[in-house]
């Protein structure tokens, strides 16, 4: 299992910097093409550099999503990702009315980085259960 895993989180932290490097790049025009109006293009763009770091801040969680659900190891997950909403939760809570939608976008992140650091936590005993 730890193979796998650390195989995937090789590649997954290549796709993660090749997909930011992409929206950094090509951010402006791929929002060009999906919406025509300047108005939301603008909005768009204000969001941008959100979409830039997701990849990279979401990665660990996403690729421990497939490793715990693979290993049927669903009760782990689900614990971790109940702590991990609450963190959520409570930056939500502090970021939203701070700053608006950026705040949204933050308490995302912010909600990525609990569950990737919550499920890395637990991964030696999941590890040891599917074993």
């Amino acid at each position: 299992m730890r193979q796998a895993t650390v195989l995937s989180g090789k590649w997954g932290a290549l796709g993660a910097v090749l997909l930011g490097v992409v929206f950094l790049a090509l951010g402006p025009q791929i929002i060009d093409l999906m919406a025509k109006a300047p108005e939301v293009q603008a909005e768009a763009r204000q969001y941008l550099p959100w979409l830039i770091i997701a990849p990279l801040i979401g990665i660990a969680s996403w690729i421990l999503d497939g490793v715990f659900i693979g290993a049927t190891l669903t009760r782990e997950m689900r614990r971790c990702m109940l702590l991990a909403v609450a963190i959520y939760a409570a930056s939500l809570l502090i970021l939203l009315p701070l700053l608006g939608n950026h705040g949204l976008w933050a308490a995302l992140m912010v909600l990525n980085l609990a569950r990737g650091v919550t499920m890395a936590w637990a991964y030696p005993a999941a590890e040891r259960a599917a074993a």
